[in-house]
């Protein structure tokens, strides 16, 4: 269902903070890596070269804005994306940083031949 518009305060809150925590860069790492497969800490920790505690610092945000969901194994907690939206605005983000950079390329192509 659509969002009324205009937005109550109360969402545009909300939209602050999920956009909020997607700000930090280590965060989009993790769920970059996590569109493969659910990981443990441990393995987000070692293959992104960061500290455990950072990891779970940005793991708890992420679970408590409902971006990842969490599951418990043999003594491990496993995170995974719980909302593909937020993949899906990443790939929207990314394609457009990437048509920008093209057109910048081509411009300064453009400006090298006169």
């Amino acid at each position: 269902m659509p969002p009324t518009h205009p937005l109550p305060d109360a969402l545009i809150d909300l939209i602050a903070q999920r956009f909020r925590a997607l700000g930090e860069p280590s965060r989009i790492r993790i769920l970059e890596r996590l569109r493969t497969e659910p990981c443990s800490v441990q393995q987000l920790a070692a293959e992104l070269d960061l500290s455990q505690q950072n990891v779970s610092k940005h793991l708890a945000l992420l679970l408590s804005l409902g971006i990842v969901s969490r599951a418990k194994d043999a003594g491990f907690s496993y995170y995974a994306i719980a909302d593909d939206s937020v993949i899906r605005m990443c790939d929207e983000v990314c394609g457009a940083v990437q048509r920008q950079v093209a057109g910048l390329h081509e411009l300064m192509n453009q400006g090298g031949g006169r």
